[in-house]
């Protein structure tokens, strides 16, 4: 797992504004998506060619009766306890309040390297002299940044992954040449007795290194002389109570192993069907691009008749509706049934969403498609499609040459989506098509 940055703080400090620096100017965007509450964002960024996810919180406020605010504190806490690095902030035009020193004691508690910022710095070529203050909160010396400006950032950058081991960043470099599969899935779905058991059939464990948190752990082996590194979330619940708030949290984490996996295992309670958890990691998988398998747990368990696995399968099909390329596998990772079949799973999913198809047998499909089924048309000017060629993989992605682009509806590049995969298979991997038009036909065309 990537190193995980907390930025937390009171409300209004410029929590949100340090955030969106970071992401917009300095760093190198690979996705900044809304996590589990309305409160928290996720982002995977980049700097000094190092790759590491950051994490906004709500504001924390101690000593709070509010319902709202209380539940933004706890969200905090959690994601204190499973950072690498927290990122205090605090407000140089406030001043150091009460409630700020109640966070400080907080952070020295968790016994977390934290970073102390100091926002609204916004004047140049001298220190606001009431930046010493915040020495008192026991934290270090103070970065003074300006998050509207973005003076300091760097240097606050800087500081962070100074507190940041190298191990961490050498983790995910070690273990470029195994295939990463995540197991997510909500709390109790069976993650851990799913590792437990695909490692007790192995027995050939290589490394267990831990990730960016203190439960989570990725675990490299071998297996028919592959290597493999599974990408754990279930620590979550390795603590002796767990509330709804580390529940929620648990989907961040989820979020951050589909980003850093080659295949997504996506664990499924047979007993209670799929969850709002389920869908959102599902979602985001299938927006990110990566190979998936639905792998639905606790199958033992289910009273059965001819009809209940096809009954199963068609209820996942409705609530995933937009990953019905997914394959699923029923199994019990107590006792074994079916989980041998799921590395069959994982290595094929993994080829199709690696699988590179030649410009020639894709534009047969293509003429083959267009003559079923004419392309759509509107106010007597028809759509024509001269070619199209592969782009890239992972996931497979189509360039699709046209007069005018306008004219391609979604639900006839569905059709085309279909087309190929019935032809290519493409089984459990998203598909993407790119439209661009041809300018010097678009006007040669126009008339078609």
């Amino acid at each position: 797992m990537k190193p995980l940055v907390a930025i937390v703080g009171r409300p209004n400090v410029g929590k949100s504004m340090l955030f969106n620096k970071l992401c917009g100017q300095r760093l190198s965007i690979v996705e900044d998506t809304p996590g589990v509450t309305r409160d928290r964002l996720y982002a995977q960024c980049e700097w000094r060619n190092r790759v590491f996810d950051i994490v906004d919180t709500g504001g924390i406020e101690p000593g709070t009766d509010d319902q709202i605010l209380s539940f933004m504190r706890e969200q905090a806490e959690i994601a204190i306890q499973t950072a690498t690095v927290v990122v205090f902030v605090c407000d140089v035009k406030t001043g150091m309040t009460a409630a700020d020193q109640e966070v400080a004691n907080m952070l020295l508690r968790a016994r977390k390297p934290v970073v102390l910022a100091v926002n609204k710095m916004d004047s140049t070529g001298r220190t606001d002299p009431d930046i010493y203050e915040f020495y008192n909160l026991g934290l270090g010396d103070p970065v003074a940044i300006s998050s509207t400006h973005g003076l300091g950032v760097g240097d606050l950058l800087d500081e962070v992954f100074a507190k940041i081991p190298e191990e961490l960043f050498q983790e995910n470099e070690d273990d470029s040449g195994s295939l990463r599969v995540a197991i997510v899935g909500k709390p109790n779905a069976g993650k851990s007795s799913l590792v437990n058991q695909i490692l007790g059939e192995e027995r050939v464990i290589v490394s267990d290194v831990a990730g960016t948190t203190r439960d989570a752990v990725d675990t490299s082996f071998e297996k028919d002389g592959k290597t493999y590194t599974l990408v754990d979330t279930a620590g979550m619940r390795k603590r002796g109570k767990v509330d709804e708030g580390i529940e929620r949290y648990s989907v961040l984490r989820s979020l951050s192993a589909v980003d850093n996996c080659d295949v997504c295992v996506i664990v499924v309670d047979a007993n209670e069907g799929i969850s709002e958890q389920d869908s959102k990691i599902a979602g985001y998988a299938h927006e990110k691009g990566k190979a998936s398998i639905i792998a639905v747990n606790k199958w033992d368990l289910i009273e059965k008749d001819t009809n209940t696995m096809k009954q199963f399968r068609e209820k996942v099909n409705l609530e995933l509706g937009f990953m019905l390329y997914a394959p699923q596998i029923y199994i019990s990772a107590l006792t074994g049934q079916r989980v041998g079949k799921l590395f069959e799973l994982i290595n094929f999913v993994h080829e199709q969403n690696s699988m590179r198809i030649k410009t020639g047998m894709l534009n047969d499909v293509l003429g083959e498609a267009t003559m079923k089924v004419q392309p759509p048309s509107d106010k007597g000017k028809r759509l024509k499609i001269y070619y199209m060629t592969q782009a890239s993989t992972c996931p497979p992605t189509f360039v699709v040459f046209v007069n005018d682009k306008e004219l391609m509806h979604f639900s006839y590049l569905r059709y085309l989506e279909n087309q190929i995969r019935g032809v290519f298979g493409l089984e459990g991997t998203p598909v993407r098509f790119i439209v661009r038009e041809r300018k010097n036909e678009k006007t040669k065309g126009s008339k078609e």
